[in-house]
């Protein structure tokens, strides 16, 4: 008997990979592989956003005043 993964690759269908910040995030952290924080690609303001869990930007605006 065929395992699901088997499965679905007899039939054709492929699992999508996830995109986005998290997904970038994690296979960088599941590699092994990091910046330093003088090298980061990623802003403050966009990191203190994620943290805060993508609230609306208004809630978002006036913590930052």
């Amino acid at each position: 008997m065929l395992s699901l993964k088997q499965q679905q690759l007899a039939k054709g269908i492929k699992r999508k990979m996830p995109k986005g910040l998290y997904a970038n995030m994690n296979a960088r952290k599941k590699k092994g592989t990091s910046r330093s924080k003088k090298n980061s690609t990623i802003s403050d303001k966009a990191y203190k956003n994620m943290k805060a869990g993508f609230p609306k930007k208004k809630t978002l605006l006036k913590k930052d005043k």
